[in-house]
Protein backbone atom coordinates (compact mmCIF):
# COMPACT_ATOMS: atom_id res chain seq x y z
CA UNK A 1 0.00 0.00 0.00
CA UNK A 2 0.81 3.44 0.07
CA UNK A 3 2.25 5.25 2.30
CA UNK A 4 0.12 8.12 2.42
CA UNK A 5 -2.54 8.26 5.54
CA UNK A 6 -5.84 6.77 4.72
CA UNK A 7 -9.23 8.21 5.44
CA UNK A 8 -12.57 5.82 4.80
CA UNK A 9 -16.19 7.28 4.36
CA UNK A 10 -18.70 4.99 4.55
CA UNK A 11 -21.93 5.82 2.84
CA UNK A 12 -24.85 4.63 5.29
CA UNK A 13 -27.91 6.67 4.47
CA UNK A 14 -29.71 4.37 2.53
CA UNK A 15 -33.55 3.80 3.44
CA UNK A 16 -33.66 0.43 2.30
CA UNK A 17 -36.89 0.12 1.82
CA UNK A 18 -36.63 -2.85 0.15
CA UNK A 19 -36.28 -4.55 3.23
CA UNK A 20 -39.18 -3.49 4.74
CA UNK A 21 -37.99 -3.13 7.90
CA UNK A 22 -38.14 -0.72 10.48
CA UNK A 23 -34.17 -1.34 11.24
CA UNK A 24 -31.52 0.57 9.11
CA UNK A 25 -30.59 -1.53 5.79
CA UNK A 26 -27.16 -1.44 7.57
CA UNK A 27 -27.69 -2.70 10.94
CA UNK A 28 -28.69 -6.45 9.61
CA UNK A 29 -26.69 -8.68 10.33
CA UNK A 30 -24.02 -10.56 8.58
CA UNK A 31 -22.58 -13.93 10.88
CA UNK A 32 -24.52 -12.10 14.16
CA UNK A 33 -22.55 -8.89 13.50
CA UNK A 34 -24.28 -5.73 11.61
CA UNK A 35 -23.34 -4.76 8.27
CA UNK A 36 -21.79 -1.69 8.65
CA UNK A 37 -19.80 -3.11 11.48
CA UNK A 38 -18.04 -5.50 8.65
CA UNK A 39 -17.42 -2.18 6.68
CA UNK A 40 -16.11 -0.55 9.47
CA UNK A 41 -13.53 -3.91 10.31
CA UNK A 42 -12.29 -3.96 7.15
CA UNK A 43 -11.34 0.15 7.32
CA UNK A 44 -9.89 -0.63 10.73
CA UNK A 45 -7.92 -3.30 9.28
CA UNK A 46 -6.60 -1.06 6.56
CA UNK A 47 -5.30 1.08 9.85
CA UNK A 48 -7.44 3.53 8.36
CA UNK A 49 -6.17 7.33 10.28
CA UNK A 50 -10.07 8.73 10.10
CA UNK A 51 -13.06 7.36 9.44
CA UNK A 52 -16.38 8.87 8.85
CA UNK A 53 -19.79 7.23 9.11
CA UNK A 54 -22.66 9.16 6.30
CA UNK A 55 -25.97 8.75 8.01
CA UNK A 56 -29.35 9.23 7.08
CA UNK A 57 -31.36 11.94 9.75
CA UNK A 58 -32.51 10.56 12.59
CA UNK A 59 -30.58 7.58 12.45
CA UNK A 60 -29.33 7.59 15.79
CA UNK A 61 -28.54 3.66 16.07
CA UNK A 62 -26.70 4.11 13.21
CA UNK A 63 -24.30 6.84 14.43
CA UNK A 64 -23.85 4.96 17.50
CA UNK A 65 -22.20 2.11 16.01
CA UNK A 66 -20.56 4.58 14.04
CA UNK A 67 -18.95 6.25 17.29
CA UNK A 68 -18.42 2.92 18.85
CA UNK A 69 -15.76 1.20 16.08
CA UNK A 70 -14.21 5.25 16.68
CA UNK A 71 -15.50 6.41 13.34
CA UNK A 72 -17.40 10.47 13.13
CA UNK A 73 -20.95 10.10 11.72
CA UNK A 74 -22.31 12.91 9.98
CA UNK A 75 -25.45 13.70 8.27
CA UNK A 76 -26.63 14.05 5.09
CA UNK A 77 -29.56 15.90 5.36
CA UNK A 78 -31.03 15.54 2.36
CA UNK A 79 -30.35 12.24 -0.60
CA UNK A 80 -29.27 13.50 -3.35
CA UNK A 81 -26.90 10.61 -4.40
CA UNK A 82 -23.83 9.34 -3.92
CA UNK A 83 -21.64 12.35 -5.07
CA UNK A 84 -23.23 14.44 -2.29
CA UNK A 85 -22.89 11.52 0.24
CA UNK A 86 -19.16 11.63 -0.09
CA UNK A 87 -19.46 15.64 -0.48
CA UNK A 88 -21.35 15.84 2.99
CA UNK A 89 -18.25 14.45 4.99
CA UNK A 90 -15.94 16.73 3.56
CA UNK A 91 -16.57 19.07 6.73
CA UNK A 92 -15.62 15.94 9.07
CA UNK A 93 -11.88 15.10 7.23
CA UNK A 94 -11.02 19.08 7.11
CA UNK A 95 -7.44 19.35 7.32
CA UNK A 96 -6.67 15.94 5.75
CA UNK A 97 -3.95 15.49 3.55
CA UNK A 98 -4.05 11.88 2.73
CA UNK A 99 -5.86 9.21 0.63
CA UNK A 100 -9.27 8.44 0.57
CA UNK A 101 -11.41 5.57 0.35
CA UNK A 102 -15.30 5.57 -0.24
CA UNK A 103 -17.21 2.40 1.18
CA UNK A 104 -20.71 1.07 1.10
CA UNK A 105 -22.42 0.15 4.53
CA UNK A 106 -24.47 -2.03 2.75
CA UNK A 107 -21.72 -4.04 1.04
CA UNK A 108 -20.08 -6.21 3.82
CA UNK A 109 -17.99 -8.52 2.37
CA UNK A 110 -15.10 -7.27 0.63
CA UNK A 111 -11.83 -8.18 1.92
CA UNK A 112 -9.02 -6.04 3.20
CA UNK A 113 -6.76 -7.36 0.72
CA UNK A 114 -8.80 -6.15 -2.04
CA UNK A 115 -9.47 -2.80 -0.66
CA UNK A 116 -5.67 -2.50 0.23
CA UNK A 117 -4.76 -3.25 -3.55
CA UNK A 118 -7.17 -0.99 -4.78
CA UNK A 119 -5.29 1.80 -2.40
CA UNK A 120 -1.91 0.54 -3.86
CA UNK A 121 -2.97 1.96 -7.55
CA UNK A 122 -2.56 5.04 -6.11
CA UNK A 123 1.10 4.63 -5.57
CA UNK A 124 1.46 3.37 -9.16
CA UNK A 125 0.60 6.50 -10.84
CA UNK A 126 -3.37 6.91 -10.73
CA UNK A 127 -4.78 9.94 -9.32
CA UNK A 128 -8.33 7.91 -9.27
CA UNK A 129 -8.79 4.10 -8.29
CA UNK A 130 -11.76 2.33 -9.23
CA UNK A 131 -13.28 -1.02 -8.29
CA UNK A 132 -14.53 -3.36 -10.57
CA UNK A 133 -15.56 -6.94 -11.41
CA UNK A 134 -16.41 -9.13 -14.35
CA UNK A 135 -20.16 -9.33 -13.56
CA UNK A 136 -22.12 -13.08 -14.87
CA UNK A 137 -24.92 -10.36 -15.09
CA UNK A 138 -24.62 -6.92 -15.10
CA UNK A 139 -28.09 -5.83 -15.46
CA UNK A 140 -28.72 -2.50 -13.02
CA UNK A 141 -25.09 -2.17 -12.58
CA UNK A 142 -22.63 1.06 -13.89
CA UNK A 143 -20.60 -0.24 -16.50
CA UNK A 144 -16.55 0.65 -16.56
CA UNK A 145 -15.89 2.20 -19.98
CA UNK A 146 -11.78 1.96 -20.09
CA UNK A 147 -9.35 1.39 -23.23
CA UNK A 148 -5.52 1.56 -23.23
CA UNK A 149 -5.43 4.65 -21.44
CA UNK A 150 -7.34 3.84 -18.43
CA UNK A 151 -10.59 3.95 -17.02
CA UNK A 152 -12.73 6.62 -19.26
CA UNK A 153 -16.01 7.26 -17.14
CA UNK A 154 -18.81 5.31 -15.56
CA UNK A 155 -22.15 4.84 -17.17
CA UNK A 156 -25.17 4.06 -14.82
CA UNK A 157 -27.36 1.32 -16.07
CA UNK A 158 -30.32 3.58 -16.94
CA UNK A 159 -28.55 5.98 -18.36
CA UNK A 160 -26.07 3.32 -20.46
CA UNK A 161 -26.64 2.72 -24.66
CA UNK A 162 -27.69 -0.46 -25.71
CA UNK A 163 -23.80 -1.20 -26.98
CA UNK A 164 -22.75 -0.06 -23.22
CA UNK A 165 -25.08 -2.61 -21.69
CA UNK A 166 -23.01 -5.08 -23.27
CA UNK A 167 -20.04 -4.45 -21.63
CA UNK A 168 -19.43 -6.38 -18.21
CA UNK A 169 -16.74 -5.00 -16.48
CA UNK A 170 -18.89 -3.30 -13.57
CA UNK A 171 -18.31 -1.14 -11.06
CA UNK A 172 -18.76 -1.57 -7.48
CA UNK A 173 -18.94 1.75 -5.98
CA UNK A 174 -15.36 1.81 -4.25
CA UNK A 175 -13.40 4.46 -5.58
CA UNK A 176 -9.82 5.77 -3.83
CA UNK A 177 -8.17 9.29 -4.37
CA UNK A 178 -6.11 12.12 -3.23
CA UNK A 179 -8.85 13.38 -0.91
CA UNK A 180 -8.35 16.95 -2.20
CA UNK A 181 -9.06 15.80 -5.54
CA UNK A 182 -11.78 13.52 -4.84
CA UNK A 183 -13.57 16.60 -3.02
CA UNK A 184 -12.81 19.27 -5.99
CA UNK A 185 -13.87 16.91 -8.30
CA UNK A 186 -17.12 16.15 -6.76
CA UNK A 187 -17.90 20.06 -6.50
CA UNK A 188 -18.28 19.79 -10.00
CA UNK A 189 -20.37 17.07 -10.39
CA UNK A 190 -23.66 17.72 -11.82
CA UNK A 191 -27.29 16.13 -12.01
CA UNK A 192 -28.09 15.86 -15.54
CA UNK A 193 -29.46 12.26 -15.51
CA UNK A 194 -32.16 9.95 -14.86
CA UNK A 195 -32.53 10.16 -11.77
CA UNK A 196 -31.59 13.67 -10.80
CA UNK A 197 -28.85 12.95 -8.52
CA UNK A 198 -25.19 13.42 -7.59
CA UNK A 199 -23.74 10.49 -9.15
CA UNK A 200 -20.02 9.58 -7.39
CA UNK A 201 -19.21 8.17 -10.84
CA UNK A 202 -19.23 11.29 -12.62
CA UNK A 203 -16.01 12.01 -10.95
CA UNK A 204 -14.40 9.91 -13.40
CA UNK A 205 -15.35 11.28 -16.30
CA UNK A 206 -14.44 14.82 -15.20
CA UNK A 207 -10.79 13.84 -14.05
CA UNK A 208 -10.31 12.75 -16.98
CA UNK A 209 -11.32 15.87 -18.66
CA UNK A 210 -8.95 17.75 -16.31
CA UNK A 211 -5.96 15.47 -17.57
CA UNK A 212 -6.25 12.86 -14.29
CA UNK A 213 -5.06 9.20 -14.74
CA UNK A 214 -7.90 6.77 -14.11
CA UNK A 215 -7.62 3.20 -13.73
CA UNK A 216 -9.99 0.08 -12.76
CA UNK A 217 -8.83 -2.23 -10.03
CA UNK A 218 -10.91 -5.42 -10.69
CA UNK A 219 -11.80 -7.60 -7.54
CA UNK A 220 -14.19 -11.15 -6.98
CA UNK A 221 -17.72 -10.70 -8.20
CA UNK A 222 -18.37 -12.46 -4.54
CA UNK A 223 -17.22 -9.82 -2.71
CA UNK A 224 -18.88 -6.80 -4.21
CA UNK A 225 -22.40 -8.14 -2.70
CA UNK A 226 -24.68 -4.91 -2.34
CA UNK A 227 -27.41 -6.28 -0.05
CA UNK A 228 -30.70 -4.66 -1.05
CA UNK A 229 -33.21 -6.94 -0.06
CA UNK A 230 -34.28 -9.72 2.82
CA UNK A 231 -32.81 -12.37 -0.29
CA UNK A 232 -29.77 -10.67 -1.17
CA UNK A 233 -29.17 -10.32 3.09
CA UNK A 234 -29.47 -14.57 2.84
CA UNK A 235 -26.86 -14.44 0.22
CA UNK A 236 -24.64 -12.68 1.61
CA UNK A 237 -24.60 -14.74 5.04
CA UNK A 238 -24.71 -17.68 2.77
CA UNK A 239 -20.99 -16.26 1.52
CA UNK A 240 -19.94 -15.40 4.78
CA UNK A 241 -20.48 -18.41 5.78
CA UNK A 242 -18.62 -20.26 3.07
CA UNK A 243 -15.77 -17.91 3.76
CA UNK A 244 -15.39 -18.25 7.35
CA UNK A 245 -15.46 -21.78 7.07
CA UNK A 246 -12.97 -22.23 4.42
CA UNK A 247 -10.68 -20.19 6.33
CA UNK A 248 -10.85 -22.33 9.65
CA UNK A 249 -10.21 -25.41 7.59
CA UNK A 250 -7.27 -24.06 6.19
CA UNK A 251 -6.13 -22.78 9.61
CA UNK A 252 -6.38 -26.64 10.93
CA UNK A 253 -9.70 -26.50 11.90
CA UNK A 254 -12.19 -30.54 11.60
CA UNK A 255 -15.42 -29.97 10.42
CA UNK A 256 -17.48 -33.28 10.07
CA UNK A 257 -20.28 -31.31 8.13
CA UNK A 258 -19.12 -27.73 7.25
CA UNK A 259 -22.02 -26.71 5.74
CA UNK A 260 -24.58 -27.21 8.89
CA UNK A 261 -21.63 -25.37 10.89
CA UNK A 262 -22.51 -21.50 11.36
CA UNK A 263 -20.24 -18.74 13.11
CA UNK A 264 -20.46 -15.43 14.13
CA UNK A 265 -18.16 -12.82 12.73
CA UNK A 266 -15.82 -13.24 16.26
CA UNK A 267 -15.80 -16.61 16.40
CA UNK A 268 -12.39 -18.21 16.80
CA UNK A 269 -11.74 -21.67 16.60
CA UNK A 270 -8.17 -23.35 17.12
CA UNK A 271 -6.22 -25.72 15.02
CA UNK A 272 -7.19 -29.29 15.48
CA UNK A 273 -10.54 -28.40 17.13
CA UNK A 274 -13.49 -30.95 15.65
CA UNK A 275 -16.76 -29.14 15.30
CA UNK A 276 -19.58 -32.03 14.53
CA UNK A 277 -22.81 -31.08 12.43
CA UNK A 278 -25.25 -28.73 13.06
CA UNK A 279 -23.69 -26.27 15.56
CA UNK A 280 -23.84 -22.67 15.72
CA UNK A 281 -21.75 -20.30 17.02
CA UNK A 282 -23.02 -17.30 19.12
CA UNK A 283 -21.00 -14.02 19.49
CA UNK A 284 -17.91 -14.43 21.66
CA UNK A 285 -17.55 -17.70 20.99
CA UNK A 286 -13.86 -19.24 21.38
CA UNK A 287 -12.82 -23.14 20.94
CA UNK A 288 -9.40 -24.08 22.05
CA UNK A 289 -6.83 -26.50 20.35
CA UNK A 290 -7.69 -29.93 20.27
CA UNK A 291 -11.57 -29.56 21.72
CA UNK A 292 -14.46 -31.26 20.32
CA UNK A 293 -17.78 -30.23 19.51
CA UNK A 294 -21.18 -32.48 19.48
CA UNK A 295 -23.34 -32.18 17.10
CA UNK A 296 -26.52 -30.14 17.63
CA UNK A 297 -24.18 -27.81 20.19
CA UNK A 298 -25.43 -23.72 20.14
CA UNK A 299 -22.78 -22.19 21.92
CA UNK A 300 -22.94 -18.30 22.98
Amino acid sequence: MTDSALAVVILAAGQGTRMKSALPKVLHAIGGRPMLGHVLGVAKALKAARIAVVTAPGAEAVAKLAREWGAEPVVQERQLGTGHAVLSAERALKGFDGNLLVLFGDVPLLSAATLGRLVAQLAHGSDIAALGFRAADPTGYGRMIADWSGLNRIVEHKDASASERDIDLCFAGMLAGKAATLFGLLRKVGNSNAQGEFYLTDAIKLARDEGLRCDAVEGSEDEMLGVNSRAQLADAEAAFQARRRADLMEAGVNFTAPDTVFLSADTVIEADAVIGPYVVFGPGAIVRKGAEIKAFTHIE
